[in-house]
């Protein structure tokens, strides 16, 4: 697949991982709710400034990698610039935005985006949540890996980077301390048995 056309396939997943996974979930929130579920991405300390910024950065950097690819200001890393390497990454990227998707839906009304201290929102343990505690994350991953693939340049690679640092920051700085003191030992218990990111990983013991 020529570089421009693996590009062009890029934009594309990131329009509708932006729909879906954004906007429409936010309008169904609020259809639901009243409520968006968008608490910002700089609300807090600073570390959640920086972790909220810093989500933001890598997106920006992970949306223009395929924008420099198309052109031509970056070149894919020729050791992955091959159609099967392509094509593994849209069949991974399709996957993590149908698995953000059905996360999100599986959180119900206390889907939120970024932490809002005055608020408690019910702790959601069952379905995907019963076997991952932010099966949401782990399907941006999937998302994040999937694009880097079809593009595989520099720009793309340091998005991905970002994003998992970011997500990171985010998950254990911001949202595990959170949710401790909201919901204390029922979420001491369920972060000792169920995996952050994959199952039977990252138990808080």
């Amino acid at each position: 697949m020529p570089a421009t056309a693996a590009a062009d396939m890029a934009l594309v997943l990131f329009a509708i991982f932006g729909v879906l996974g954004f906007g429409w979930r936010s309008w169904l929130q609020y259809r639901r709710t009243g409520s968006t579920g968008f608490r910002g991405i700089s609300t807090g300390g600073w570390l959640e400034r920086v972790a909220g910024v810093g989500f933001v950065v890598a997106l920006a950097v992970a949306v223009s990698a395929p924008i420099l690819q198309e052109i031509e200001a970056v070149q894919p890393v020729r050791v992955l610039n091959e159609v099967w390497v392509q094509t593994i990454g849209i069949v991974v990227a399709t996957v993590g935005i149908a698995a953000t998707v059905y996360a999100q839906l599986e959180m119900g009304d206390s889907w939120r985006i970024g932490v809002d201290t005055r608020e408690t929102t019910t702790l959601v343990h069952t379905g995907v949540f019963g076997r991952i505690r932010n099966p949401i994350y782990t399907a941006m991953f999937t998302f994040g890996i999937g694009i880097a693939l079809v593009t595989p340049n520099v720009v793309a690679l340091a998005g991905l980077v970002l994003l998992v640092a970011t997500i990171e920051l985010q998950v254990r700085r911001v949202e595990e301390p959170h949710l401790l003191r909201t919901h204390g030992e029922a979420y001491r218990e369920y972060a000792a048995s169920v995996g952050r990111f994959v199952p039977g990983v990252g138990l808080i013991r």
